[in-house]
């Protein structure tokens, strides 16, 4: 199971200060069972959202949404209220933000952090993967992950090596931060690559004892 934890109201608000409607979408699926995504989650998401004067213009769950068809076949139903959003909102692990992220042409936020996903990066059919980083930078890179998409796993843009858009390591393999900047150029975003990541914080992986507890290690060994 893939755990997550929702980011603070703060955090998601700071996202979105400067866009005045969204829609939200939620995984039925790890996350539900997390209290992370699901409807109920939904719903107080929508809720706090519009007590801050953002306009939620549609809101609906995906039973996996690490299953890219599953995405697109469900969020296709609301295409005309996504268009006239300014983002979309996912409630949902590292892996669904970029599921989302590759069938919408809209800017997609994540609203949780991915804390473990158990070993089991094999079962879905889609080729997105996440780090389990504790703490989701997928809202500064266009729903894109530098960690798993770059060979280097750098967070502050490319490497020197790059060459026509193969990375230096692995020829057969695209530049993960050539896809993050045509994804940002395609969404007028480029002015993200202003902003600094910090240094990944490990122990937010692993913030306290329950989240320790569900997983097949212990970590303090």
């Amino acid at each position: 199971m893939v755990v997550s934890q929702q980011k603070s109201i703060e955090e998601i608000l700071k996202m979105l200060e400067s866009e005045k409607s969204v829609f939200v979408v939620g995984c039925n699926g790890c996350a539900e069972v997390c209290e992370t995504g699901g409807e109920k989650a939904c719903e107080e998401l929508k809720k706090k959202l519009e007590e801050s004067n953002i306009n939620v213009v549609g809101c609906t769950v995906v039973d996996f949404m690490c299953n890219k068809l599953l995405v697109a076949l469900k969020v296709s139903r609301y295409k005309q209220k996504i268009e006239k959003a300014d983002s979309v909102v996912a409630l949902t692990c590292g892996i669904g933000v970029q599921s989302i992220a590759a069938v919408v042409d809209k800017y997609v936020h994540p609203a949780n952090n991915t804390m473990f996903v158990g070993g089991f990066q094999g079962t879905w059919p889609s080729l997105e993967r996440c780090a389990e980083c504790g703490d989701c930078v997928l809202d500064i890179t266009g729903g894109i992950c530098p960690v798993t998409n770059c060979s280097k796993s750098l967070l502050n843009g490319a490497c020197g090596g790059t060459k026509n858009g193969k990375c230096e390591i692995d020829k057969e393999l695209d530049c993960g931060w050539e896809k993050i900047y045509n994804r940002l150029k395609k969404l007028n975003k480029l002015e993200n690559f202003r902003k600094l990541v910090k240094l990944r914080d490990y122990s937010k992986m692993f913030p306290n004892k329950e989240l320790r507890d569900t997983t097949f290690y212990d970590v303090e060994k």
